[in-house]
């Protein structure tokens, strides 16, 4: 088994996982009342933008924004711009627990479903956080077939 792991790309598993999910989420909000954070999400709007920004406007270019993350992470384009711009939006995915009747319910430790929805994302960010290119070696090293982590594991540890 870790003879096949070695071989995975990690780096291109995690990002193009997280370009699904981007992809599917905001594929859902080209649908009206369809996708499950609907109105969470033009309730986020609405407070951050202070109501000057139509929601169904504004939901349409967070549906917008979220396909083309997803396509840059799942197609591997500009990979750097789209984990910036993921990174950024997760960041804006966190108002919603200043909402506490959205988010808690009973104490401040018990979390909603739409509580857990938002702290997962923390998870997310620290893959980005993982797979971010922070030069041209390792956007290089980043594309090849094999695990680059691997590649610093001394030679006599044998892992199968």
């Amino acid at each position: 088994m870790s003879r096949i792991i070695i071989h995975i790309n990690k780096y291109r598993l995690i990002a193009i996982s997280i370009g699904i999910i981007y992809l599917w989420f905001g594929m859902l909000k080209f649908f009206p009342e369809l996708s499950p954070a609907d109105a969470l999400a033009k309730q986020t709007i609405n407070f951050l933008t202070l109501g000057f920004i139509p929601a169904q406007f504004s939901f349409l270019c967070l549906a917008t924004f979220e396909v083309l993350i997803g396509l840059m992470l799942v197609l591997d384009i500009k990979l750097r711009i789209a984990i910036t711009a993921a990174l950024l939006h997760l960041l804006f995915t966190f108002v919603p627990l200043f909402f506490p009747d959205v988010s808690f319910s009973g104490g401040p430790f018990v979390l909603t479903l739409v509580g857990q929805y938002i702290l997962k994302n923390i998870v997310i960010i620290s893959a980005l956080l993982f797979i971010y290119p922070l030069d041209e070696s390792k956007l290089r090293q980043s594309k090849k077939s094999i695990n680059p982590v691997s590649q610093g594991l001394p030679q006599n540890i044998d892992l199968s």
